[in-house]
């Protein structure tokens, strides 16, 4: 069957809910589903109807994120569920399809999601783009290598995070093209970010935050929640779990990180963190670290052309890449992709391909963390000009590595 998808109104947000409800096995608190709704821009909210009963939603944000290089408009893909009642009949695949056409024609040449099921979009185009490290740091071994940085102007101020709020919106905007992958905030997303109702503390007591600073002002911030508990011989096993920690420097860094695992009445610290994260090199002993690896960001090339020519890459480059896509079939064909420091071109082309490579590919390296030799390896990518590969895998490459931070 064929069943009509459109944007919806703000009158039909309990529908939308409901069919998210379902999907996600989650019941939203109604403060919670204000906030998403207040972040939810109604005319990229798309729904599927059989008849009067909706069945299927998605919806996209409009970021500015990130990208090696620099910054580009991006589609952040999100809210994407279908009744349990309607699968396996298309819903899925008609509402995908639609809303990447979307993207495309209101510019954006990259799409971005979190995937509830890494299994689902990779059918669609997206690779894994970033992945995430999720910490956990006993406080016992948690000392640092001798030569850590410290700057004696430096000092800790601990603060209600909605005092500070104003502090830590102009630090993030400092830091936020430092890391591909990351995106701006607007204020409903750091109205949700700091939001701090009993339903938002699982347990976990209030949001609580500290500033590094000196003379001149913030140089980083810290929010995060502290789970105290006790054990039988009333020795304390608090747990500290840390949401966000940025810094302009690698001193405000790394005090904000002391300040964080110093912190009395604690055992333990988690957090979810980028692969190459600072910290690793900062502790003396890193096998006291325990982490546990997964996927984070995906990407999909919505518009290979621009997507292609609107990054930095890592060394010089000329390969004609031969893209395979069914899902945006104005990507497939044979790009010249030409890059120096200069900048980057691609354009399409009739000549022989280097390297045949399905768009998923290609959106799991766009951030600068792709596989694409691993791929190679396992047969996805396909090699006509030996080495082009392994040359396009060191132009894409890039450091830091991608991770976008907050789940959208």
């Amino acid at each position: 069957m064929t069943y009509p998808i459109r944007p919806i109104g703000e009158a039909e947000w309990p529908a939308f809910t409901r069919v998210l409800e379902e999907g996600f096995n989650w019941t939203p608190h109604p403060q919670q589903a204000e906030r998403w709704k207040a972040e939810t821009e109604f005319d990229r909210t798309l729904a599927v109807f059989d008849g009067d009963l909706m069945v299927g939603v998605t919806s996209v944000f409009s970021f500015r994120m990130t990208v090696p290089g620099g910054q580009l408009p991006v589609g952040g893909v999100t809210a994407v569920s279908v009744l349990p009642s309607h699968r396996r009949r298309g819903v899925l695949s008609s509402m995908m399809r639609t809303q990447l056409a979307d993207i495309r024609e209101r510019g954006e040449s990259v799409a971005a999601l979190y995937a509830s099921e890494s299994v689902i979009y990779g059918r669609f185009g997206y690779g894994r783009a970033a992945s995430m490290l999720s910490f956990r740091i006993p406080k016992r071994g948690s000392a640092f290598v001798k030569n850590a940085p410290v700057d004696p102007s430096l000092r800790i101020r601990v603060a209600k995070p909605a005092d500070v709020r104003a502090d830590f919106e102009k630090l993030y905007a400092s830091v936020v093209t430092a890391r591909p992958g990351r995106y701006e905030r607007n204020a409903a997303f750091w109205d949700s970010t700091l939001a701090d109702e009993e339903f938002d503390q699982r347990g976990a007591g209030v949001l609580r935050s500290v500033l590094a600073e000196d003379d001149r002002g913030v140089r980083g911030y810290a929010f995060f929640r502290v789970k105290g508990s006790w054990d039988d011989n009333d020795l304390p096993t608090g747990e500290l779990q840390l949401h966000e920690l940025e810094a302009t420097d690698p001193a405000a860094y790394a005090l904000l990180w002391r300040s964080v695992l110093d912190r009395d009445l604690i055992t333990t610290v988690r957090a979810a963190r980028p692969v190459d994260d600072p910290l690793i090199s900062l502790l003396a002993d890193q096998r006291q670290l325990r982490a546990g690896w997964s996927d984070e960001l995906w990407v999909r090339l919505v518009d290979v052309e621009r997507a292609l020519a609107g990054r930095a890459y890592a060394a010089p480059i000329d390969v004609v890449i031969e893209v395979e896509d069914d899902v945006c079939p104005w990507n497939a064909g044979r790009w010249r992709l030409t890059a120096d420091t200069t900048g980057a071109e691609c354009k399409p082309v009739d000549d022989e391909p280097d390297m045949t490579v399905p768009v998923a590919a290609l959106g799991s390296a766009y951030m600068g963390d792709g596989q694409l030799v691993q791929q190679l390896e396992a047969g996805l990518v396909r090699e006509h000009r030996q080495g082009a590969v392994r040359a396009l895998a060191t132009a894409m490459s890039w450091s830091p590595k991608p991770w976008a931070g907050r789940v959208f």
